[in-house]
């Protein structure tokens, strides 16, 4: 149990068995994953996360049922704000993916992706940081104002935040308050009507601040 209690959990949702067998597999291959538990629909899913008390949630957006992957993304936030999603999906449209980052998703994988992209976007988020496929971000956030309404130090403070660095890493490497780092990033959500840090991954690569192979 003390290894295993080292381990990242994971919760696999989706409604096809092949999937998630394969998923789990290829997750259970390393040695630093764990899966606790799968499921079939986002209710069942709500049902069993306080008994499976995963770190993470790799949840299938395109689900049968009577709640899809973006309200069972919302519930699994407000409910279990400590649970980290990341939403995988078949679908290419930039509509769905923002609302699932606005719903709470700490991460965003396309299906066909390789699927050492799933191992880094799980590892990224259970560590804290957000996680976007780079081939998924580009049609996103299409009204979002551009980065033109944002100071100088607005801009250091996104292009650190959206490459997964912690609010105390910012405010080491740019010589400011952790505080200052907070309000910083408060008034460039509020500026350009985002949610959180996955949406800023998402625009910074969108807008070309900062590069896939920095995240």
């Amino acid at each position: 149990m003390a290894v295993s209690s080292q381990r990242i959990s994971v919760v696999l949702v989706d409604d096809h068995r092949v999937v998630t067998r394969g998923l789990r597999a290829f997750l259970e291959s390393f040695p630093d994953l764990l899966v606790t538990g799968t499921a079939a629909s986002g209710e069942e899913l709500l049902e069993n996360l306080a008994a499976w008390q995963p770190r993470v949630v790799v949840l299938d957006l395109m689900m049968p049922g009577g709640i899809d992957g973006v309200e069972t993304t919302r519930r699994v936030a407000a409910r279990f704000p400590e649970v980290r999603v990341v939403a995988l999906t078949a679908s290419t449209d930039s509509a769905r993916m923002t609302a699932v980052l606005r719903a709470g998703a700490a991460g965003y994988v396309r299906k066909d992706a390789d699927p050492e992209l799933l191992l880094q976007a799980v590892r990224a988020v259970a560590a804290g940081r957000s996680f976007v496929d780079p081939s998924a971000a580009g049609g996103a956030l299409a009204g979002v104002a551009g980065p033109t309404v944002l100071s100088p130090r607005e801009l250091e403070v996104l292009r650190e935040a959206a490459s997964g660095r912690s609010n105390r890493e910012i405010a080491a490497r740019l010589f400011i308050g952790e505080e200052t780092v907070k309000t910083h990033i408060a008034r460039i959500l509020e500026k350009l009507d985002l949610n959180n840090r996955a949406q800023l991954v998402v625009y910074a690569m969108k807008q070309r601040l900062v590069d896939a192979d920095e995240l």
